[in-house]
């Protein structure tokens, strides 16, 4: 995902384009993000567009728009160049200015693609994890081992609880849960109780 907004300018016989990216964790904070690029630049003819707002491979959260321009020329490219990228929560607008000699539908077509393109090469992107919270119990025998792997796996521990055992709530990447579950069962040779 974005870790910043971007914008970057080419000209193209005469005509200007400005694509302006950044993060859009919804469909509705895309529009805001639109709203706001069109305000920006409020004379300009067209302000096409086109968000992923989930991940990347996520269809139901995307949009496009060729305000204006023939249809399948802006939109519909932009879109493509943002799947094939694999970035999610990403929203690009690509405004244009005319000046006044048409470029065609191919010319189009490559404008706003090259366009999105280019801001991608330029802006910074951060991974997003998607963490899962659990809750372990154990006896008090296996704490100082629990805490050993925890910390060796980056586990960050958010409430601990002391009573006939240790029950601790626990927060780590979702990709890592496979590999805790078998550690935690083997040190604890499956004494251990692991809970949503």
């Amino acid at each position: 995902m974005p870790a910043e907004n971007i914008t970057v300018k080419q000209e193209i016989k005469r005509s200007r384009f400005i694509a302006t990216v950044g993060r859009a964790i919804s469909k509705k904070n895309a529009f805001e993000f639109i709203s706001r690029v069109k305000a920006l630049y409020p004379d300009a003819r067209h302000h096409c567009y086109a968000f992923v707002a989930g991940c990347p491979k996520n269809t139901p959260y995307i949009g496009m728009s060729d305000d204006g321009e023939p249809q399948g020329t802006a939109g519909k490219p932009m879109l493509s160049i943002l799947q094939y990228s694999n970035i999610g929560e990403i929203v690009a607008v690509v405004t244009r200015y005319f000046g006044g000699i048409k470029l065609g539908t191919g010319g189009l077509v490559r404008a706003y693609s090259s366009s999105v393109q280019l801001a991608l090469q330029k802006i910074k992107l951060e991974e997003f994890v998607v963490l899962k919270t659990v809750h372990v119990s154990f006896s008090y025998s296996h704490e100082s081992a629990m805490r050993y792997v925890f910390e060796k796996m980056k586990v960050k521990i958010n409430d601990v609880c002391y009573q006939n055992d240790v029950k601790l709530s626990i927060e780590f990447p979702e990709y890592k849960f496979d590999e805790l579950y078998k550690e935690i069962k083997n040190l604890t040779r499956g004494e251990a109780e692991i809970s949503s």
